[in-house]
Formats: structure tokens, C-alpha cells, sequence
């Protein structure tokens, strides 16, 4: 007996109903997930212990904003180092000086290998070891110079800095070492070769898991609300202090991180698409591709292939 014989007509096993029981499953759990939701959005909005007026009353008041631009200035400026200092550690970490390598091994597993909270404190506290700062006639007093604000921002980038070293190495060693070697037989310097061939190619690979590090920095900045910095964070909970109104604040807070990640989610997928461009298929040639008549294999009258 033929297996044409079996199958029936040509297109029967492609008519066939699909399953039901595995569509039914989905309905029933994407319902009962909506239930849920649902059920806890509500038990939230039923509660009448909420105050919302409070909420909207502190949500645009000029502390909050103020505490806003401490935590946006917080993460440019750690941002901004940590993209110099990572660069450097990255670039002497993949060199052939030995001793460069072990200066930047060593500064990578000493920064990722303590908590960023411990860094803060450390910083902050640094007067208690190191009271005065001497370099030859200049002085001046460790706690005049390191202040809240100073010791957070010295925290943040030393510690940012040792994780997009890990960033851009791994986007250094994605590049053909072909690349640099053609850039080298064409006369240009190691450092040129560099910064002029490798790194921009090195920088499609580099854009994704820096997006989710700034993200994760600009969340991390909560942290130095611990040391007096009147961040998001810090600011709401000074205001709690006073008025009480702790879970209303925290939800102010909640909203304006929300707010500046999704605003940071939007720039780095922009970004990510810009630079993207010519390694993926773009959405009219996705269209193309889809619309294309697809080539059936040729069958025999009776059905059998």
C-alpha cells in the first residue's frame, strides 16, 4: 500500500483541524492572567486609603523636580565617564601590555565585585581615613571636597565604568581580527586603526547592553539617597518624613522612573536602529519576502510525491 494511499487526496493532511485543546488552554490562561490584573488593579483603587489628590499634588511640585534633575545629572555625568573609562579599560584590557591588562583586569574585578551601595558609603566616608587631600602646594579638606553629591557621583561612575569596559570589550572582540590587520598593512598606526575601523564597526554590538546598563544606572541612582542626595528618591522620602504620606510619594517616585526609562527605552531602540541598518532586513524587504510565492514540491496524479 501506497503512502499516497494513506494520506488520501492531494491538500487532505493540510486541511486538516487543528487540535482545540491547545487553543482553549491559551484562552482559559491569557483570561485567568487578566483576572488577575484586573482583580489587583482594582483591590488598588477600592482600597479609599490612597490619597490621590496627594499624589498629584507632589507629582509636579518644584522639590520633585528638582529631584528629578539631580537624578538626570547623576546619570549624564556617570554616563558620560564611564563611556571614556570603560573605553580606555576595554582598550587595555584586549592590548598585549601585560601590565595594562592586569591594571584594567584588576580595576574590573574590584568595582564589579563590590556592592555599589558599599562604593557610596566608602566614598562618602573617606574623610575618616584621609582627612585632608594634599597634591604639592594645593590642600584642601577631604569633607569640603567630597561632598553628597560629589561622593555619588564618584561612586556611580567608578562603578558604571567597570561594566561598560565589559560593554566594549565585548563589542572590540566582535570585530573580524581581519579588520585590523588590513588596517595596519594599509600604513595606519595601531591607536588609528582603532579608533577609525574597529571601533565604529564594534559599536552595532556595543548599543544594546549599554541602553540596559544606562537603564539600570539611572534606577541605581536611588541609591545615594542613603548619603543624604536629594534624588528622586531621597527628595520623596524627606517630603514622607514630614507629611506621612510615604506610599503616595513612593508612587510619585515610581511614576517619574517609569516616565525616564521609557523615554531612555525609546532613544536606545532609535539608536539601535540607526546603527543597525544594512545588518538587518529592513521591514519592506521582511514585506517582500513574506508576499513571495512559495514553491510547493511536485506530486504524481495519484497524489504521491
Amino acid at each position: 500500500m501506497s503512502v499516497s494511499s494513506l494520506t488520501g487526496p492531494r491538500g487532505a493532511i493540510e486541511d486538516a483541524a487543528p487540535r482545540l485543546a491547545p487553543r482553549v488552554l491559551n484562552v482559559v490562561t491569557a483570561l485567568a492572567v487578566l483576572a488577575i490584573i484586573i482583580g489587583a488593579i482594582y483591590l488598588v483603587l477600592d482600597s479609599g486609603t490612597l490619597r490621590w489628590g496627594v499624589i498629584g499634588t507632589y507629582l509636579f511640585s518644584p522639590a520633585v523636580l528638582s529631584g528629578v534633575g539631580t537624578t538626570l545629572l547623576i546619570t549624564a555625568v556617570s554616563l558620560l565617564v564611564s563611556l571614556v573609562l570603560g573605553t580606555l579599560l576595554a582598550v587595555m584590557r584586549v592590548s598585549r601590555n601585560v601590565v595594562l591588562q592586569a591594571v584594567s583586569s584588576a580595576y574590573i574585578w574590584f568595582f564589579r565585585g563590590t556592592p555599589v551601595i558599599v562604593q557610596v558609603i566608602f566614598w562618602f566616608n573617606l574623610a575618616l581615613f584621609l582627612p585632608r587631600i594634599e597634591i604639592g602646594s594645593w590642600s584642601v579638606q577631604t569633607n569640603d571636597l567630597i561632598t553628597p553629591m560629589n561622593a555619588a557621583l564618584l561612586a556611580m561612575s567608578l562603578n558604571v565604568s567597570a561594566f561598560m569596559a565589559e560593554i566594549v570589550r565585548g563589542g572590540l572582540i566582535s570585530v573580524d581580527r581581519g579588520q585590523t590587520e588590513a588596517a595596519l598593512s594599509l600604513g595606519m598606526t595601531p591607536a588609528r586603526a582603532m579608533l577609525k575601523i574597529v571601533l565604529p564597526q564594534a559599536v552595532r554590538v556595543i548599543l544594546p547592553p549599554a541602553g540596559n546598563l544606562t537603564i539600570d544606572l539611572l534606577k541605581a541612582t536611588s541609591l545615594v539617597y542613603v548619603i543624604g542626595t536629594k534624588e528622586i528618591l531621597g527628595t520623596v522620602q524627606s517630603i514622607a518624613a514630614q507629611n506621612f504620606y510615604v506610599i503616595e510619594l513612593l508612587i510619585v517616585a515610581c511614576i517619574w522612573y517609569l516616565a525616564l526609562v521609557s523615554i531612555a527605552s525609546f532613544f536606545q531602540s532609535r539608536l539601535e536602529k540607526r546603527f543597525g541598518r544594512g545588518y538587518a532586513a529592513t521591514a519592506s524587504v521582511r514585506r517582500r519576502r513574506s508576499r513571495a510565492p512559495r514553491l510547493e514540491p511536485e506530486r504524481t496524479p495519484d497524489g504521491a510525491l
